[in-house]
């Protein structure tokens, strides 16, 4: 019975992760770019090198 939960439990993750597809892999990448932009100006505001 447990090796049948392990298997629902590995294709809902696939199932999952297909859902997510390009469009959560764009809008992760533009907030992690945005992110890098906002640190830098945070740094080059306060005079670090």
């Amino acid at each position: 019975m447990t090796d049948q939960n392990e298997e629902k439990n590995g294709d809902q993750k696939k199932t999952w992760l297909k859902r997510m597809g390009w469009g959560a892999i764009a809008f992760f990448t533009i907030k992690g770019l945005i992110w890098l932009a906002v640190f830098f100006g945070l740094f080059k505001a306060c005079g670090a090198t």
